[in-house]
């Protein structure tokens, strides 16, 4: 499919689509609409610059880590470009950036912006008063587009920019949905993708000796495609079972999650909990788990979206210890520091929501004509720093975004080479670009990115999995916070010996459904369930063991029956298994009703 001139219903069709709910037409017209950038050929960005608004309100408060740093990123990146000799020398790169407003239906409404200069126009609609053929303003051509952030937004975008051949590289998104290269053909991103994540997570359980887990997922995208392939994946794998899969509601009722950790408890055993969910989500699960004093029950195993970030565990520090967190592999670039913590009013003026960012980081007003100051609301001198009258840390996803533009920017650069040979600036084989032949060049890019990791593609426009693996360690030697305690990428490197868990202990947590056989004793395996098992006696009663009476007890049911869903401390557990076992009795297999549940295996 090569769309170049698309018939101008298609545009009223995707325009009505936007503004459906949460397209907001009258609110958008008092937001900056974009930041205009001249230049030879012109990228189109996609920020969230500020979050999403409350009912009838397209924009909320601005976003100042993961809308302004980002979207700064992106002008770093272009600076950086266009004052290099050696790529794309004589070309300059130009930009038309939008604000995503962190909604989906928003951001595609915005993104209609890009396509204007593919839509064929109808001339014999156009009267002039003095009779003379109109002159219709040629809109300006947008050849790709950098974003979108979350998964959702670049989803919606990208089934339009297909239609016009526009590619795109993402700096965040990593739906496994998006790998689909028949209906994402021109998107790419230079993230992983979470099936790689969660195919790390298996390892990881693995490593540890778990073989029983339970998942959580936040509704949407980003957490049910990861829980998904994480289920995937561990079957296809064998030797891990899901105890349970709960997800978590875009709009959780009161109590809700209260009755998530009940839930699990119905399932003690299976301590090992898979968690991909939003930051809220993680830290109302963290706070009900607090709640319902279960602190060193569950050991958490978090996505990216968890990593090494205070906020989903800020108060919650206890019931957090010995979390295991994955990170896309990353650095803190340097030179964007430099750049970013020297913007000021007088110096940015290109950034239209720079004013905005500026309030709200130095918590002052900037004066402006009728506005009547109150006593709380502190003037804007213009003369604060970043990083000096303010606290800042460089926003974890902006070396991807710089990564993203020099992508594009190399193979426009190799493009360059091929058809315009010897020719100073942009040639007729490149005006306008083809958004398919440019797609191919994308995928052949392979540099060095800005933290010195290469940066390329494979075949569905997915960049190679790279991963930090974190856990987070509360001592009274160091600091409490992140360690870093390996590395994935294609196969898991983890320093075991690093680890700790609740309480300082070093030895490893068990998730297992059931334990080894003692001598005497034989399995009797579960039904659908490949990491439970009876213990039967393989003694000369053995006749016996048909008898319900004779069944292996299960640790869930005494936990539940007789400990009131909290389990007891590690050595009187032990106690009570050993004194079990030693009866002819499993304290660690299934009760019956296990294999009726309405969990997902």
């Amino acid at each position: 499919m090569e769309p170049t001139n698309v018939p101008l219903f298609w545009f009223w069709s995707l325009w009505a689509l936007g503004s459906g709910p949460g397209g907001v037409h009258s609110q958008a017209a008092t937001q900056p609409h974009s930041i205009k950038i001249e230049g030879d050929i012109t990228l189109g960005g996609l920020f969230p610059v500020h979050s999403r608004g409350p009912a009838g309100v397209p924009c909320g408060e601005v976003k100042k880590e993961k809308g302004i740093h980002r979207m700064e990123a992106m002008l770093y990146a272009l600076d950086q470009i266009n004052s290099d000799p050696d790529l794309l020398p004589n070309i300059t790169l130009g930009a038309r950036i939008l604000d995503t407003c962190s909604r989906d239906t928003y951001a595609l409404e915005q993104s209609l912006t890009f396509v204007q200069a593919l839509i064929q126009k109808d001339i014999y609609d156009v009267r002039c008063s003095n009779g003379e053929p109109p002159i219709i303003a040629k809109p300006e051509r947008v050849v790709a587009v950098i974003g979108a952030s979350a998964s959702s937004v670049s989803i919606m975008v990208a089934n339009v920019l297909r239609l016009f051949a526009i590619p795109q590289i993402s700096y965040a998104s990593t739906a496994p949905e998006l790998s689909d290269n028949n209906r994402y053909d021109y998107f790419s991103r230079v993230v992983p993708p979470d099936s790689y994540q969660a195919q790390a997570m298996v390892d990881i359980v693995k490593a540890l000796g778990w073989n029983y887990v339970s998942t959580l997922a936040s509704e949407g995208n980003y957490g049910e495609s990861g829980v998904d392939a994480f289920v995937q994946i561990s079957r296809e794998a064998g030797g891990v079972c899901i105890a349970q899969s709960i997800k978590i509601p875009r709009e959780p009722k009161p109590g809700e999650f209260n009755k998530m950790i009940k839930r699990l408890m119905e399932t003690p055993n299976a301590r090992g909990i898979i968690i991909f969910a939003n930051e809220d989500d993680i830290k109302r699960v963290l706070e009900a788990s607090r709640f319902a004093n279960l602190t060193g029950q569950f050991l958490w195993v978090g996505s990216d979206s968890w990593g090494s970030k205070i906020s989903p565990i800020l108060m919650q520090e206890e019931v957090a210890e010995g979390a295991v967190t994955i990170l896309p592999k990353r650095a803190s670039i340097e030179g964007f520091d430099q750049y970013f913590t020297t913007r000021s009013l007088e110096n940015n003026r290109r950034n239209i929501w720079f004013a905005e960012f500026w309030e709200e980081d130095f918590r002052c007003k900037l004066t402006r004509p009728g506005f009547q100051y109150d006593e709380g609301n502190r003037k804007c001198t213009g003369d604060e720093r970043i990083g000096r009258e303010s606290t800042y840390e460089q926003e974890g996803k902006v070396q991807f975004v710089i990564d993203a533009v020099y992508a594009m920017a190399h193979a426009l650069h190799n493009m360059h080479m091929e058809l315009c040979s010897g020719q100073i600036g942009v040639c007729d084989k490149m005006d306008p670009i083809d958004g398919r032949t440019l797609l191919h060049y994308i995928l052949g890019v392979n540099f060095n990115g800005s933290a010195g990791t290469p940066v390329m593609f494979n075949e569905n426009g997915d960049a190679p999995g790279r991963y930090d693996i974190f856990q987070y360690q509360l001592t009274n030697t160091t600091v409490p916070g992140y360690k870093a305690i390996g590395q994935w990428a294609e196969y898991l490197r983890l320093n075991i010996e690093d680890m700790q868990w609740s309480g300082g202990q070093k030895e490893i947590p068990t998730s297992v459904c059931s334990l080894p056989c003692n001598p005497g004793e034989r399995k009797k395996m579960v039904k659908g369930v490949p990491c439970c098992w009876h213990y039967v006696h393989s003694d000369n009663n053995s006749h016996h063991l048909h008898e319900p009476e004779r069944l292996c007890f299960s640790w869930d049911a005494l936990c539940t029956q007789s400990l009131h869903h909290r389990l007891p401390p590690r050595t009187e557990r032990a106690e009570t298994q050993a004194q079990l076992q030693g009866s002819g009795h499993s304290c660690q297999c299934l009760h019956e009703a296990l294999t009726e549940r309405r969990s997902e295996w």
